[in-house]
């Protein structure tokens, strides 16, 4: 019922627009000396066409129009309350200068009548385009006026504040390529900034004529690529720039103080440098050691001996997530999968070791074992 509707509705305005088309043509000076069914007919002829050809349009314009609408909505759901507020401030603005000027124009014969409309499109983009670039200064007026709340409110700032918009990705994380399913899974909030001097690295390092280095700069580049075209999370590139710092690691600090933004990163001595100036630093590396599996011991598991260690009869195995298994008596059953039982577990600065021994204190292996039972 409510498609007929529409495609009613639809239908209607187009015969409105035909109608109005003829009347125009009726209206030039040859025309106005003809019959009156001839008249008649070049009001009513274009109404009629028209209005066919809304009703015979009007399921691809309804579909186009919400396929529009949802772009639209998706777009805006993404952008955060702070673009928001700050493009309709200055699209309001904007529109208000061109009112007054369209109104001062108004009785200039001729154009007086386009430069309205002439003002508003050109004051209501700028508006929106400087308000959306400029929100930052617009929203800190707000700060002006005096608080009206007290403690409470003074709380209810240091949460908002504690929840930062801006995510700043290094150059170790944006190769190491880890931060990309961390997106795709949703647990990647804000809008993540990639500054251009970052980007600057990256090329300079897949310009490099060592192929390992140059291996890694395309893949950072490729990650960059694919969160942008295939993630939902927003990705901005940021070109402010700070020419009187050499180091890349300074300009993150300074920028991220600027901005008031965390740092994703892997470089152990960007994290203590940031956690010095007070900037919360979001390591990829500690996320993956905190989601390592806990075994305690006496628990079992199942690996595959993949070389000897350093200790006499030591072999050396490793799970899924890259921990290492280091087993007693496990250089013998070397490229084998055997039963181990958990002894203990080492957590060291470079991640997580467990120490185990063979559940069978004989010479068989797994499949030896399963085959028995």
């Amino acid at each position: 019922m409510l498609q007929k509707i529409v495609r009613l509705f639809i239908a209607l305005i187009f015969l409105v627009g035909g109608l109005s088309l003829g009347y125009t043509v009726r209206g030039i000076s040859w025309l106005v000396s003809a019959p009156l069914f001839l008249q008649v007919a070049l009001v009513i002829l274009p109404g009629f066409v028209f209005a066919l050809l809304g009703f015979s349009l009007a399921p691809w314009i309804t579909r186009k129009f919400m396929q529009l609408a949802d772009w639209i909505e998706k777009k805006l759901q993404k952008m955060p309350l702070s673009d928001l507020l700050g493009a309709a401030i200055g699209l309001t603005i904007g529109l208000i200068i061109a009112s007054l000027l369209g109104f001062s124009f108004a009785r200039v014969p001729l154009i007086g009548s386009y430069v309205g409309v002439f003002c508003s499109v050109l004051f209501g983009y700028l508006g929106l385009s400087i308000g959306y670039k400029k929100k930052e200064e617009l929203l800190s007026i707000f700060h002006l006026f005096p608080r009206l709340g007290s403690r409470d409110r003074e709380k209810g700032a240091a949460k908002v504040k504690s929840a930062r918009l801006y995510k700043i990705l290094d150059t170790s994380v944006i190769i190491d390529g880890r931060i990309a399913d961390i997106c795709k899974s949703g647990f990647a909030e804000g809008i993540l900034l990639v500054p251009e001097f970052v980007l600057k690295e990256l090329r300079h390092i897949a310009d490099s004529s060592d192929q390992l280095r140059r291996n890694r700069g395309r893949r950072g580049l490729d990650i960059l690529n694919k969160m942008r075209k295939e993630l939902e999370v927003r990705v901005q590139i940021c070109d402010r720039d700070f020419p009187e710092i050499a180091e890349v690691d300074s300009k993150l600090v300074r920028l991220a103080e600027e901005l008031d933004a965390d740092i994703y990163t892997n470089d152990y001595n960007l994290n203590k440098i940031a956690e010095l100036k007070g900037i919360q630093v979001l390591n990829i590396n500690e996320l993956a050691n905190a989601l390592k599996p806990i075994f305690l011991p006496g628990e079992e598991l199942t690996v595959q001996i993949i070389k000897d260690g350093k200790e006499s009869q030591q072999g050396i195995g490793y799970l899924d997530d890259g921990t290492m298994i280091v087993v007693e008596s496990g250089k013998q059953y070397i490229n084998q999968h055997i039963a181990v039982v958990v002894t203990s577990v080492l957590q060291t600065a470079a991640g997580r070791m467990i120490f185990a021994k063979p559940k069978f204190n004989d010479s068989r292996t797994l499949t030896e074992v399963d085959a028995i039972g």
